[in-house]
């Protein structure tokens, strides 16, 4: 089912990513990015890099929930997606708000704990974008699955990120670390359901007097 409307899946899936890039492109010419269009621009492109971070980590999830292994095949546009919201997050911080000032970045990172857990997320993603290729993948073997797993600290990065720019709000942080907290215990359960099941089998190879249970 997958593999048979795959083509047409992946451009809607690429044109739904780009959208909240299109919606900010017409807010900036329209004039509707509020009273602080610098803020406004730099909130809603972190906000989408961490929520296409959580679509790539309920990929997992999916995928066992469902026993859908096809749905994979989407998870590493998602990631490239993060990615490109992450950049221009960045973009907007350097461009923007310091206008590309190396003394005034530097002052920042000296002085800002926010912004140095900022910088520490998109610095973690960056061997996760380069490495993200089927080739990187081989080249890596069982090593490129260690690294990818660190996507759940650096997650947690953008949380703490998100949770100290905030100056008074702190409702939608927290809602999204518990999203994440569910994601990871959902995928934790669901492995531990995935062992229980492969027990039984393990042991009537074994022992095939050991009557099966249910």
């Amino acid at each position: 089912m997958f593999n048979r409307y795959s083509i047409g899946r992946r451009q809607v899936i690429f044109c739904l990513a780009l959208t909240p890039l299109v919606l900010l492109i017409w807010d900036s010419f329209s004039g509707q990015l509020g009273a602080n269009p610098v803020e406004t621009l730099s909130q809603r492109t972190g906000i989408w890099a961490l929520r296409f971070l959580f679509l790539t980590l309920a990929f997992t999830p999916a995928r066992m929930l469902f026993n859908s292994p096809a749905i994979m095949s989407y998870r590493r546009m998602i990631g490239l997606f993060t990615f490109f919201y992450s950049s221009l997050h960045v973009f907007i911080y350097l461009l923007l708000e310091q206008g590309f000032t190396f003394r005034y970045i530097i002052e920042d990172i000296t002085v800002s704990f926010p912004i140095d857990l900022g910088w520490l997320t998109y610095l973690l993603l960056i061997p996760l974008f380069i490495t993200s290729t089927q080739k990187m993948m081989r080249r890596l073997g069982k090593n490129w699955k260690k690294l990818h797993n660190s996507i759940h600290f650096t997650a947690w990065i953008a949380i703490l990120h998100f949770l100290f720019s905030e100056k008074a709000d702190l409702r939608d942080p927290l809602i999204y670390a518990g999203i994440l907290l569910s994601l990871m215990l959902l995928k934790t359960w669901l492995k531990q359901k995935q062992k229980q099941k492969q027990r039984p089998h393990k042991t009537s190879t074994k022992v095939s007097i050991v009557p099966h249970h249910d």
